[in-house]
């Protein structure tokens, strides 16, 4: 078994029915909020769905997967804005199925010709389906749109 170390990444990530999603962006864009209307939403359409871990993930690469996992000082709890820290169930960890990044207004206009680089991000040497959402936009509109990409991608 290929495993790689551990590294500790400034993301939200939780899974959804079998595939872990990753959330990266700047802080104060939106990672957990979004976390927080994926999971309801995903609970809402009949799907599993639970947080892994707010803030801070820790990824592995696994025979060429990417496991997502929780840091221990922070597992279970998540970033709720105008409530604060709070405790939240959370899973232990999950293999990433696709990156939603959180991008700056600038970054927001798709490209007419969208290059590898746009559609897939590079996690742990592992290339994964990417979706760009824009940074502090409604989180239970990014997560209908997250929720659609991923129907796409399940044809």
């Amino acid at each position: 078994m290929s495993v790689r170390p551990s590294n500790n990444v400034h993301a939200s990530a939780l899974v959804i029915g079998e595939a872990g999603v990753l959330i990266r962006g700047p802080s104060g864009a939106g990672k957990s909020a979004l976390a927080l209307a994926l999971v309801e939403a995903a609970r809402q359409s009949g799907l599993f769905a639970r947080l892994i871990g707010d803030d801070r993930v820790l990824l592995s690469a696994v025979n060429s997967r990417v496991l997502a996992r929780p840091h221990p000082a922070i597992a279970g709890r998540i970033e709720k804005r105008g409530e604060g820290i709070v405790d939240i169930e959370h899973e232990a960890g999950a293999v990433l199925g696709f990156v939603i990044d959180l991008t700056l207004a600038s970054e927001n206009q798709p490209p007419r010709m969208p290059s590898p680089h746009d559609l897939n991000a590079s996690i742990e040497g592992v290339d994964l389906p990417r979706l760009a959402l824009p940074a502090g936009a409604c989180a239970h509109e990014g997560a209908r749109r997250a929720l659609a990409f991923m129907g796409g991608l399940a044809r």
